[in-house]
């Protein structure tokens, strides 16, 4: 009997995942998805854009940095080089059609039970089992909404349908990386006044990552807020707790000052790891991340994988498209290898020709001279 496979997730991840296996020749295959494919990205706020820019380049051996497989490219499909959560949401929709994915929508998993060497997965639709799960929840639907006492009295940007409904006043931004600066971009641009709390020093150490950095495009759109004179950025200072008062609220900050805002303040403080939906069948690292193994599988639950913006490998961060679609191919290897599946070979060397299959994590470092 051929083993069942199971992607919980119908994200990037879980789609590109899929379209592999599929390529490969595995048809026991499921992708379970509690709410629509592409759902995260249907979420975004209205102005939210890409910020890694789209562009069709594979003819020349440079994939387009969004597309989840080697022959697709969202640039040349959607006409648009900085794409919408909905852009990119029909993109992942397309592909799902085209490659026909065993896709089940409306199925939210509730639990995740390891049975001898079978899973056991509970759902609002019943029970599934199968052989092997790769875990691609992503991490959108998961906000790091209490990051300090009082927290639950602000809003996080997750929550954001569109920052033009906001009502003309000032606002407060708490955090300083791409959500951050997402939202005060966009709040000076509706005429807002902004101030923006960030634990880090924006233009501190040079860092070309943008993972650890702002990204160019957002560099950008930040000197064109600043032109304005409505955007101020306090540094290097944390929000220790936030207390509701009668007419507004009042931030303590870690220089030892108070900050009064009679507005609502803006959480952009990020995500927590979608794995935490099923935290005990992984060993957990001191950043948050699940523990994996060189094939991203746990650490703890053998044949369970994770695969989206929640891989990490000591300094090696895998949060954009860009990286996490490399690690498809090693998740997709060592499933093959592990249940002795045939499969067409050439498909890894495709993938790898794509920078699509990264087994060498000691080239992850970015470094620019200049």
């Amino acid at each position: 009997m051929k083993p069942f496979f199971l992607i919980v997730g119908a994200g990037p991840a879980g789609i590109g995942m899929g379209i592999l296996l599929k390529q490969l020749g595995v048809e026991n295959l499921g992708i379970l998805e509690r709410d629509r494919i592409g759902s995260s990205f249907r979420q975004w706020t209205k102005e939210m854009r890409f910020i890694t820019p789209l562009f069709t380049g594979q003819g020349f051996g440079a994939l387009d940095l969004n597309a989840i497989s080697p022959t697709t490219s969202p640039a040349y499909t959607l006409r648009k080089e900085r794409l919408s959560g909905e852009d990119y949401a029909l993109y992942l929709d397309l592909l799902a059609e085209y490659y026909d994915l065993p896709v089940r929508e409306g199925v939210n998993v509730t639990e995740v039970m390891k049975r001898g060497d079978r899973f056991l997965l509970k759902t609002n639709e019943g029970d599934y089992e199968a052989d092997a799960v790769i875990w691609a929840t992503g991490e959108f639907q998961f906000p790091n909404a209490r990051p300090f006492p009082g927290a639950e009295h602000a809003l996080h940007n997750r929550y954001v349908d569109s920052w033009s409904k906001f009502e003309r006043g000032h606002y407060v931004v708490i955090g300083g990386y791409e959500s951050g600066i997402d939202a005060a971009v966009n709040l000076v641009a509706y005429g807002n006044e902004v101030t923006v709390i960030s634990a880090k020093e924006l233009n501190g150490e040079k860092e070309a990552d943008p993972s650890l950095s702002l990204a160019p495009y957002m560099w950008e759109r930040l000197r064109t807020a600043e032109q304005t004179k409505r955007l101020t950025i306090i540094e290097k200072t944390k929000v220790e707790k936030m207390e509701k008062e009668k007419n507004g609220y009042t931030l303590f900050l870690s220089n030892g000052e108070q900050m009064v805002t009679q507005t609502k303040p803006i959480l952009a403080t990020g995500f927590r790891s979608g794995a935490e939906q099923i935290r005990l069948l992984f060993e957990w690292g001191e950043n948050g991340k699940p523990k994996l193994t060189v094939h991203d599988e746990s650490t703890i639950t053998p044949n369970l994988f994770l695969i989206g913006p929640s891989v990490a490998h000591n300094q090696a961060i895998f949060c954009f498209i860009y990286k996490f679609r490399q690690r498809f191919a090693v998740v997709a290897k060592q499933l093959v290898d592990c249940f002795g599946l045939s499969h067409e070979e050439d498909v890894f060397t495709h993938y790898a020709n794509n920078q699509m299959y990264l087994t060498d994590l000691s080239c992850c470092e970015v470094k620019c001279e200049c």
